[in-house]
């Protein structure tokens, strides 16, 4: 047997006998749900500033509020996602006398973090849209609004569709530094793995094949909507 068979034998022993497998689907578990959860989080807030950062600045209150949004954009694009995670979980929450998993604690802090990039995303989506399509929803009657939610954003939605493949697909990949708050992702299962096998190489190749699958089919799942929606433009 080649020391490859006897590393593989070593993998398999702790990943079925140890009951190393349940730990691998928990991980995949907390690495979907931070993500998937993280990402609707993201789009939402990203929306909402990216509607705050174009409307026309002509009175006082959407200045301030453009301001506020700058500033919560640079924030959380200027620090890494580790460091969110750490001072959310050991500074901020401890402060407010606030008591959150792991798990629920990535979740908010990918999502605030998915919100400041998706928000410059969809602001460039927004004005990629033919000004056109604006005046037409307020020449009808419709608010800036109405317009907005109706008319643009959803036209602006497909024009960003593989940007937004590409954020989901960075957040995915970035779970793997959830461990530094106790959430068990792929990192911590395969690390189990490899600590009570003695033996890191396997489990970290199996799981960087994971990571592959995932991103792999989040970009076929990105093609098919592509094609779907044109399709759909198609019969228009």
């Amino acid at each position: 047997m080649s020391g490859f068979d006897k590393k593989i034998d070593r993998f398999l022993e702790v990943f079925i006998n140890s009951g190393g497998y349940k730990r691998v689907l928990e991980g995949l578990e907390n690495t979907l749900i931070i993500s998937i959860v993280g990402l609707l989080i993201g789009i939402l807030i990203g929306t909402l500033i990216a509607t705050v950062r174009v409307v026309p600045k002509y009175k006082r209150l959407p200045r301030v509020l453009n301001a506020i949004c700058t500033f919560y954009v640079e924030l959380f694009r200027g620090t890494p996602m580790v460091v969110q995670l750490l001072i959310f979980y050991y500074v901020l929450l401890p402060l407010l006398g606030i008591k959150m998993t792991g798990v629920e604690v990535s979740i908010w802090v990918f999502g605030l973090n998915s919100g400041a990039y998706i928000s410059e995303i969809m602001r460039s989506g927004i004005q990629s849209v033919d000004p056109g399509q604006m005046e037409a929803g307020r020449a009808v009657g419709l608010s800036f609004a109405t317009t907005m939610r109706l008319i643009v954003i959803p036209q602006a939605i497909k024009n960003i569709l593989p940007t937004l493949g590409n954020e989901f697909i960075a957040l995915i990949k970035e779970t793997s530094v959830v461990s530094f708050v106790g959430a068990a992702d792929l990192y911590v299962a395969f690390n189990y793995i490899g600590s009570n096998s003695y033996e890191f190489m396997v489990p970290y190749l199996v799981m960087a094949i994971i990571y592959i699958v995932l991103v792999l089919l989040i970009s076929l799942m990105i093609r098919l909507m592509e094609i779907q929606f044109a399709k759909s433009d198609r019969r228009k």
